[in-house]
Parts: C-alpha cells; structure tokens; sequence
C-alpha cells in the first residue's frame, strides 16, 4: 500500500551510517500528554497520533524517542500507528535511547539513576522493540551518562544486539567529548551520533569541544530542545531576562525581514553549522509540527547567523 504521507523534505546523512535522513528530527516525547499510565485515555493516544501523522506529512523521517517518554507510553503510541499502517515502517527512521531509571524500579530503596550495565541495555532494548512493533532499531542511544560506564561492558552489549539484528547503529545522548570518546575507544564501529542541548540560550557545545569533534570525527549532533523548552519560539517571553529580551528583540527584526517564523529561523540557526546538527522539533500541535519544516528551507547569511550568535551571546566576539 502507498503512504498517503509522502512529502519530501531536504536529507542530509546520518553519521556514518550511510542513511539519509529529514534534517529536522520529530520528538515524540510529548505525544503521550500524560506521564501517568492511569491518566491515559483513548483520546490521548488519538492526539497522539495526529501529532506522529502531520510529523510524516510534513516530510521528517527520523523519529526521536526514548523508553522513559511518557512512562513508555510514546513508543507504544507510535508502535500501533506502524503496526495498523505498516507501510510507514519503510519511510521511518527510529531512534530510541535507554539508561535512565526511576525512583524504586527495582526496589524502595532504589534512587533515580542512570544504568548502563550490559544487563540493562539488552533488556530496555527488548522493551523498545516490542513497544515499537518493529524488528529492529535503526538508531539505539545512551540516554545520559553513567558515572559508572564500563565501555568493555556497553560494547559487549551493543555487538550482541547488532548481531541479533536488533539495532543497526549506536549513538549517545548528553555526552561529553571526553566521554563519547572513552567509549568510542572500545567499540569496533563507529558511534553515529550525540543528543545534546543547544540552542541559541545555550551556547557551551559551541565552546566545549562537542560540536569540533562531531565535525572531526563524522557525529551528527541531535539538538534536544531547540528552541529552549518554549522561551526561543512564538509566542515565547523573555520573563526578567534582559539579555533574552534583546536576544528576542533581534530575533523577531530578522524574522520579519526574512519572512519567516520565530521558531523558524532559531531552527534554521542550528541547520547552518557546517556539524550538521538535526534539531529535534518536539511539539504535539500538528500546524506547530508542519509550520517547522519551513526551517528546512531558510538558508542564513553567515552575517545574519553571526547577528544571531552575538545577540545570544550578549557582548561582542572578541
């Protein structure tokens, strides 16, 4: 059967994995509306998949979920929209990550915490696959790093599931260079991509060394809250901060001489670095979702990007 949902938008490749994909990323975190698994009702997995609907019409093919978003709820959401319309599988790219625990999961006494133990993966991957009504995992990430990270225990587990033919690549999420690589080193291939926060409110993967080593190294950088949980976008305030009402000030005066969105343009601010950064676009309102994809479309000046990075910085480059 032929999708219905079949407009393209700009790819770019995925690391080095040989895939092209959408250039702005879908996050599902938010389809399930509820954390709770009680509060869950039909009308919530409805929303739900009106939001992963206008998502591929819009063109994004790489799909960003995780196994704690929405207590599970999201990847089971998405894995009956694949199950009752299979012929989506084909232009879906999944990545899911693993390693972050709650509070008494495996007893009272247990804290929140993040869990890399070979154990652990094996196992959260089972859960995805079978919440995701799929074979296979085209991307599999460490969510947050584990101080106690054996990288000769993760690589063990990450062969195992690539043998199985579970997982096709490997990433991590929210690692430092020097983390990313103490695990490369162990590892027989390479690690695809680092989930990460930038925005243009967060500017320390331009100054750690994150993004100069996904440019080095061939990483796609994943940009998690792109638009600063809200505050970047339309119809976000500055609340006191007088360094974020310049910055929105500038913003807005490029947006409308540019013809474009708010969110738009701090979207297309990210696609300009030469990283290849993919933002990760996170809202549930289906316009919100298809308004978005105008980023994939905005090509700034390196003046008006600077114009950008300044006001963001909130002095003079030196």
């Amino acid at each position: 059967m032929k999708s219905r949902y079949n407009r393209g938008m700009r790819t770019q490749a995925l690391g080095q994995t040989g895939l092209e994909v959408s250039v702005l990323s879908y996050g599902a975190m938010r389809i399930s509306s509820v954390w709770s698994r009680d509060d869950f009702l039909p009308e919530h997995d409805a929303k739900g998949q009106a939001a992963l609907a206008a998502a591929y019409d819009a063109g994004y093919t790489l799909f960003d979920h995780a196994d704690i978003y929405g207590n599970r709820l999201c990847e089971e959401i998405h894995g009956r929209m694949l199950k009752d319309s299979p012929e989506l599988r084909r232009q879906t790219i999944i990545a899911t990550k693993c390693g972050i625990r709650w509070a008494g999961d495996s007893g009272p006494l247990a804290p929140h915490r993040y869990d890399f133990s070979g154990e652990y993966i094996l196992e959260s991957c089972e859960g995805s696959l079978r919440r995701l009504n799929v074979e296979t995992i085209d991307l599999y990430q460490l969510h947050r790093p584990d101080e106690l990270m054996d990288p000769d225990e993760i690589a063990e587990a990450f062969l195992e599931l690539q043998a199985a033919g579970k997982v096709r690549f490997f990433g991590v999420s929210n690692f430092r260079p020097d983390q990313l690589t103490a695990l490369q080193a162990a590892l027989p291939f390479p690690l695809v991509v680092n989930q990460v926060e930038i925005h243009l409110g967060r500017l320390a993967c331009l100054e750690d060394g994150t993004l100069s080593q996904c440019l080095s190294e061939g990483i796609t950088p994943l940009a998690w809250s792109p638009l600063g949980g809200g505050w970047l976008g339309d119809g976000g305030e500055a609340g006191d901060s007088e360094h974020r009402a310049d910055l929105l000030a500038t913003m807005d005066a490029m947006a409308a001489r540019l013809g474009c969105s708010r969110t738009v343009l701090a979207l297309a601010w990210l696609l300009r670095h030469p990283s290849g950064i993919i933002p990760i676009v996170g809202s549930a309102n289906p316009e919100r979702i298809k308004a978005s994809a105008a980023a994939a479309d905005l090509d700034l000046t390196r003046e008006d990007w600077y114009t950008l990075l300044i006001a963001a910085r909130g002095k003079p480059l030196p």
